[in-house]
């Protein structure tokens, strides 16, 4: 109400917009962009000083791009320069967004290495197309990240996936900010290695969420994640990838999946499938408490019938491709073992009308997203294609259509 009645107050006959308040300034300087907030900035002495309040510069996201090769917006050079030597003490909440240029991902590399008067509480490194960061030199990277680890003492997010950050940094971010980390996400870093992530459960006992590469996923992580001094973990994400056909992967012991769930209840175990069909042995032979499950490529009915036996905790699945062999009972023990599931999406895969409707009937109205290509459906002696949508409406209590390909 009272940034309103300023506003009135200011499109008032004579109204001098020199001498708008300061308040009102930042609210709007705060819906800038950044280089509309600079053009601002020279209307007069008054704006001028808004745009240097400290308010304005706590949040702040590097956009590092080379003209050339990429058609995202940049940040000026000359606005990076005066952000380092003005502001850079103000700065709390920054991020950084690089294209696949080796050049941008050593900029980024430049800045972060003068932040030494500053006191992160988030940091993020955002990759829009690999390679970036994983192209400088790690010496280079290391020493830029160190700088900030040791500088802030008091970060509590930090986004570095597809770096090469290592082991001696890990303990460096420890040794300076243990009691204040509770999200990292650290996916695809290979200089990382488990006892490095080790190392970090073992000492950040506020860790609420938590990303990383299945190779660094061990029973030792999850029994120190779930000793008594370590706060409850909300999220943990693992993505398993394959880099190489035939690629073996360990087994981690049921018994320390209980573990987990016996001091964290409700957290929340997100699984990403990147694998070839053969490399599927090690997993879902023990229950496992994975609560949200993607496949990126395809995954067989052997594998999908095994999810249905043992994982129990399923609210959301999604498989891209399995290929040409119904999936009708793989879908029904589904239904029938995963008594929280709500969420589904099918891509290229097979399912015959009639055991999809069985499926909805047997899951219900708690299915609040049913994503299903309508190429996936198979229609049999029960219903037909023009059929379904009604069949499956009705169990749902609300109107549902199978999802269409885009025919441009």
């Amino acid at each position: 109400m009272k940034i309103l009645s300023c506003y009135t107050e200011c499109h008032t006959p004579g109204c001098d917009w020199a001498r708008l308040p300061q308040e009102l300034l930042l609210h709007i300087f705060q819906y800038l962009p950044l280089l509309d907030r600079a053009y601002a900035s020279q209307v007069c002495r008054g704006w001028n000083q808004a745009f240097h309040m400290p308010e304005l510069w706590r949040c702040f996201e590097f956009e590092l791009n080379q003209p050339a090769s990429s058609y995202l917006k940049a940040t000026h050079p000359d606005l990076i320069k005066q952000i380092i030597k003005r502001h850079s003490n103000h700065l709390q909440y920054v991020s950084f967004k690089v294209d696949s240029s080796t050049e941008s991902a050593e900029a980024a590399c430049d800045i972060l290495s003068q932040l030494v008067n500053c006191s992160l509480k988030t940091l993020g490194l955002i990759s829009t197309a690999r390679p970036s960061f994983m192209e400088v030199p790690k010496s280079h990277f290391i020493s830029a990240l160190t700088v900030v680890f040791v500088n802030s003492k008091s970060l509590s997010s930090l986004k570095i996936d597809d770096t090469p950050v290592d082991d001696p940094s890990l303990k460096v971010l420890v040794a300076n900010n243990s009691d204040t980390l509770k999200l990292l996400k650290m996916s695809s870093c290979p200089h990382v290695s488990p006892a490095g992530i080790l190392c970090v459960a073992d000492q950040c006992h506020g860790l609420r969420e938590l990303a990383l590469n299945y190779h660094l996923l061990s029973d030792e992580l999850l029994l120190a994640l779930s000793s008594e001094k370590h706060v409850h973990l909300e999220h943990l994400r693992i993505d398993v990838v394959s880099e190489n056909p035939g690629q073996h992967f360990h087994t981690i012991k049921k018994s320390s999946w209980d573990a987990m769930v016996r001091h964290s209840p409700k957290f929340n175990l997100v699984m990403y499938f990147f694998l070839y069909e053969e490399e599927f042995g090690p997993f879902f032979n023990d229950e496992i408490p994975v609560t949200h499950l993607y496949f990126g490529r395809s995954v067989s009915k052997e594998v999908l019938g095994r999810v249905g036996l043992h994982c129990p905790r399923l609210v959301e699945l999604v498989v891209c491709a399995n290929g040409l062999r119904p999936l009708d009972e793989e879908l029904i023990r589904i239904a029938k073992h995963c008594t929280q599931l709500s969420a589904i999406g099918l891509g290229e895969c097979e399912v015959s009308c009639s055991a999809f409707v069985e499926f909805v009937k047997m899951c219900g109205r708690r299915l609040s997203q049913l994503s299903i290509m309508e190429e996936v459906l198979i229609p049999d002696h029960k219903y037909s294609l023009d059929e379904i949508h009604w069949e499956v409406s009705k169990h749902l209590g609300r109107v549902w259509f199978p999802d269409m390909m885009p025919t441009w």
